[in-house]
């Protein structure tokens, strides 16, 4: 494997193939830096003085009218793009690029007052109103001709401007769970269509049979109410399937609007990384996904006494993780610059985190970070949240100066920068994939069974140990290749069909290493129970049989015992009866079915399948049959502390210290430091050249 890889990249080189040149970045400056910026906020005087620090900074790009539809329509049909303009040519004159947004999360009042239709009603009767953003519907006819009509008019004007480099569509963009007249129609709609007009197919799917739910036709049916105990969790299923499609059909019209005008610019948007609501990735006509990302607002998920200071080691690694696999570019539109106003504690991030977190988003392969934002409002909601120029609009906050350091430190490895993927070999030979699909958690998390069971939380025991090898990971879904991965492991991998277990068996049998998880293909798509015991569906490629799950209590877990090892467990265990060809690895003690394993695995074809029927406490057990896993497959992994992770991009290695203690990480043989010494402190940064 090692020896594919050396040759691999040996013959891009040879070949002249230095950079790996993508549809729109250019692989030699790495990233990109950028700011958000509100002409609209500022007396026009000051615009120019403004645009000129963000140069003298460093920042190539600034962003554009993300809040602006009062400004750019002030009455409806009356368009207004010379203050805009003005903004551009200004922004221009300095070097700065711009990224143009679409307005559609701030509807002006003229159009909440004229078409109410269009504020979004909540599930217990609140209609939302004008006064804060993203109170209209997704779901409503008129409002979305209206943000057409709007979106239609900027792109005509902007979209062959080569000072604009790209689109943001809407802001953070959620899904919606809107309880209007129109939502409700389009609901039901939805639904002809899925179950081909035909009201007896769709009450199969939801079992309706079952307390007396059937319909008879489908005017009858109404949006789910969630709030109400025991309500039909397929339906509920359907429902929320509904609201990521409106939410995805919004974003992707509004993309082919721009696309009739544009030239050479992107299109993304910048979702919130609420990576179970559904929605992620599908807009197919985004040129590429990008997020938002915050990290210290009180909730205290860091390491040590003052770790809320820094922020959860993980939380921009695991975004990068799953937002660059979904089109092979990402951005981070978003990146806290300092304290933020909106947390329910808001203290000061760590002298050296904002770096840190730049460095971070770098890692994971970004090709453009921007932060919101460039100066510190005045009025409005956000008035405490920091910028890079404080309130004064000149004087720039200790973010502002870590942002400067790192552009500069960027620009300096530009000279130096190789191609994207050229990385070690050992490095490649670990890289895996986490199989993921957010209906698995919508329908887990609706039927728990256990009150302590946490769907993400399960997943996040695997992908802590992964990162904590060194290794590279893609969260994926299933539209993707999985013969590019040594490893995938799907964990809760509850509803599952024939299609994709032959997927899974193919794979394996090919020499992929497959890992899966309790709880896995126990359902079908429509989230109902097979007529067939549990876990039949994957008896011919696990060689497991299941004879029952149990649920423990918290204050009294279980224990389990690997490798003379014991673990804690309650959330989720299965009793196994594996077939004569699987090892087992560990057994359960204390317990009515003592010396029952849970734990198997077995070769099939040229690969295996480890089958991990039980959830622990704490994650030490998924850590350490992973590593026994990959150590029978002779993958050399390091191990790295929680909150120190390592990368590698361009050539680069990048080493980040989220822990509360000074961490000293010893170079690989012939690399040499760049950035930072190899003694690296809480919040520090090590990047290294690797061996040419």
């Amino acid at each position: 494997m090692k020896k594919q890889i050396f040759t691999l990249l040996c013959a891009c080189l040879m070949s002249g193939m230095l950079f790996a040149q993508s549809t729109w970045f250019n692989d030699k400056d790495l990233t990109l830096t950028g700011v958000y910026y509100y002409p609209e906020h500022w007396d026009e005087s000051q615009w120019e003085r403004d645009f000129k620090q963000m140069h003298d900074l460093g920042f190539e790009f600034t962003h554009f009218a993300e809040f602006a539809w009062a400004q750019l329509e002030p009455e409806e049909g009356k368009y207004d793009f010379a203050w805009l303009d003005k903004a551009i040519a200004l922004a221009d004159k300095y070097k700065l690029k711009v990224v143009m947004c679409t307005s559609t999360a701030t509807p002006p009042v003229w159009l909440s007052r004229k078409y109410p239709e269009i504020l979004i009603k909540y599930e217990d009767g609140t209609v939302l109103d004008h006064g804060a953003r993203q109170h209209a519907s997704f779901a409503s006819p008129r409002y979305r001709e209206l943000a057409y009509k709007m979106i239609e008019k900027l792109a005509q004007h902007y979209g062959n401007d080569p000072r604009i480099i790209g689109w943001q569509l809407d802001n953070e963009p959620a899904v919606q769970f809107d309880y209007n007249e129109a939502a409700e129609v389009a609901f039901r709609n939805f639904l002809k269509n899925k179950y081909h007009n035909t009201i007896k197919e769709l009450n199969d799917a939801w079992g309706t049979a079952f307390w007396s739910e059937v319909y008879s036709t489908f005017d009858e049916i109404t949006l789910p109410k969630t709030a109400q105990m025991f309500m039909n969790h397929h339906q509920i299923l359907d429902y929320r399937r509904f609201a990521a499609g409106q939410t995805n059909d919004f974003l992707n019209e509004q993309c082919l609007l721009i696309k009739k005008y544009a030239r050479n610019q992107w299109i993304t948007t910048n979702y919130i990384p609420n990576y179970d609501e559904g929605h992620i990735g599908g807009s197919p006509d985004l040129d590429f996904v990008s997020y938002t990302r915050y990290m210290v607002y009180g909730d205290n998920e860091g390491i040590g006494r003052r770790g809320y200071r820094v922020g959860n080691p993980l939380r921009i690694a695991f975004a990068n993780d799953f937002f660059r696999p979904v089109q092979g570019t990402y951005g981070v539109m978003e990146l806290q610059p300092g304290q933020v106003n909106w947390g329910g504690i808001n203290p000061q991030p760590l002298p050296g985190a904002v770096r840190l977190w730049l460095w971070s988003v770098f890692a994971g392969g970004s090709d453009f970070i921007c932060t919101y934002r460039y100066r510190q409002p005045l009025y409005g909601t956000e008035q405490y949240h920091y910028g890079i120029a404080n309130t004064d609009g000149t004087t720039i906050t200790p973010g502002g100066h870590e942002f400067e350091q790192f552009i500069k430190e960027v620009k300096q490895l530009r000279i130096q920068a190789k191609a994207r993927d050229m990385k070690p070999a050992d490095y490649q030979a670990r890289r895996t994939a986490i199989l993921f699909n957010h209906e698995n958690a919508w329908s887990i998390e609706r039927q728990k069974q256990n009150r302590t069971w946490n769907t993400m939380a399960h997943i996040d025991k695997y992908y802590r140990t992964l990162k904590s090898f060194g290794a590279p990971v893609d969260i994926i879904n299933e539209s993707k290749d999985l013969s590019q991965y040594p490893v995938v492991i799907a964990p809760a991998y509850q509803m599952a069909d024939k299609a994709l277990v032959d997927r899974w068996t193919e794979y394996v049998k090919n020499g992929g290493n497959l890992v899966l998880t309790c709880r896995t293909a126990q359902k079908d798509r429509y989230g109902r129970l097979p007529e067939a015991p549990f876990g039949s569906l994957i008896y011919d490629l696990t060689g497991n049989e299941m004879e029952f799950y149990d649920l423990l209590l918290p204050e009294e877990p279980g224990k389990f015992v690997m490798d003379g090892k014991e673990y804690h467990w309650n959330t989720w265990g299965e009793i196994l009866k594996p077939g004569k060809d699987c090892q087992t690895w560990g057994k359960y003690i204390e317990e009515f079915y003592e010396g029952k394993p849970a734990i198997t695995t077995r070769k099939l074809g040229k690969g295996t399948i480890t089958y991990v029927g039980i959830d622990s406490t704490d994650g030490t057990l998924e850590r350490d049959v992973l590593k026994k896993l990959y150590a029978k497959l002779n993958i050399s992994v390091m191990d790295l502390p929680y909150g120190v992770t390592m990368e590698y991009r361009n050539g680069l290695g990048i080493v980040l210290n989220y822990g509360d203690k000074p961490y000293r990480f010893n170079l690989p043989e012939g690399a040499k430091a760049l950035i930072g010494t190899t003694d690296i402190p809480t919040a520090g940064v090590l990047v290294f050249a690797t061996k040419q």
